[in-house]
C-alpha cells in the first residue's frame, strides 16, 4: 500500500471538512482501516485452511465453508471502507470543480508548510453545503446497510466454535470447526462498534451543519430587518 498517496488524498479530505469530519476521518483510518490492514487480515488468514470438518467426503469442507463464510469478513469490510471513504472524496472533487469554475488556483507546492497551516478554513455554503449534507447521508446509509448484510449473513456478531453442516456431498450431518472464533468475535465486535462511532459522528456533523445554516440564515433575517428599520 503507497502510504504517500494515502497521506495526500487524508489531507485533502481534511482540508475540505468540518472540525466533526476532522474527527470522523481520524476514527476511520486510525482505528479501521490501520487496523484492518495491520491486525485484522493475519486474524482471518487461516479462516479456510483451517477450517476443518470431520469428515473425508470430497466436496463437503468446500460447500460447508462456501455456506458458512458466503462473502470474507475482510472483504466485506473493505468493501464497506470504500463505499463509505467515497462521498468524502466527492465533495472534495466538488470543491476542486468549483475552486477552477471560480478562476481559483491551488497554492504551489513551493509554499511552505506554515503557510499552508495559515490557510482559511472552507466555507460551506451554497451548493457545496447540499453536495456535503448529502455525502454525510449517504455514508449513513451505507454504514447501515453494510451493518444490516453483517447480521443477515452471519446471524450477528459472535463466531461460533463448532458449526453442523447438511450441504451435498456431506455424507450426513458433520460437524465443522473454526480457528480462533474468539479472537475473531472479538475483532468483528470492534469494528462494528466503530463503525457505529463514525455512524454517531456523522449524525453530529450532520447537525452541527444543519445548525450553523440555520443560525446563518437567522442572523441574515435579523439584519435584513433592522436594515428596513433604518431605511
Amino acid at each position: 500500500m503507497n502510504w504517500d498517496k494515502l497521506y495526500t488524498v487524508l489531507k485533502r479530505v481534511r482540508n475540505n471538512s468540518t472540525s466533526v469530519g476532522e474527527i470522523w476521518l481520524s476514527v476511520l483510518f486510525i482505528f479501521r482501516v490501520a487496523i484492518l490492514i495491520l491486525a485484522a487480515e493475519k486474524v482471518w488468514g487461516d479462516e479456510q485452511s483451517d477450517f476443518t470438518c470431520n469428515t473425508q467426503q470430497p466436496g463437503c469442507k468446500n460447500v460447508c465453508y462456501d455456506h458458512f463464510f458466503p462473502v470474507s469478513h475482510i472483504r466485506l469490510w473493505c468493501l464497506q471502507l470504500i463505499f463509505v471513504s467515497t462521498p468524502a472524496l466527492l465533495v472534495t472533487m466538488h470543491v476542486i470543480f468549483k475552486q477552477r469554475e471560480d478562476g481559483k488556483t491551488e497554492q504551489s507546492s513551493k509554499n511552505s508548510d506554515l503557510e499552508k497551516q495559515k490557510k482559511p478554513r472552507l466555507h460551506i455554503t451554497g451548493s457545496l453545503w447540499c453536495t456535503y449534507i448529502w455525502s454525510i447521508l449517504f455514508r449513513l446509509i451505507f454504514e447501515g446497510v453494510f451493518i444490516y448484510f453483517l447480521f443477515l449473513i452471519y446471524d450477528g456478531i459472535h463466531m461460533p466454535r463448532l458449526v453442523k453442516c447438511e450441504q451435498w456431498p456431506c455424507p450426513n450431518t458433520v460437524d465443522c470447526f473454526i480457528s480462533r472464533p474468539t479472537e475473531k468475535t472479538v475483532f468483528t465486535i470492534f469494528m462494528v462498534a466503530s463503525s457505529a462511532i463514525c455512524m454517531m459522528l456523522n449524525v453530529a456533523e450532520l447537525f452541527y451543519l444543519i445548525h450553523k445554516k440555520l443560525t446563518n440564515c437567522s442572523y441574515f433575517a435579523t439584519s435584513v430587518q433592522f436594515w428596513l428599520v433604518g431605511c
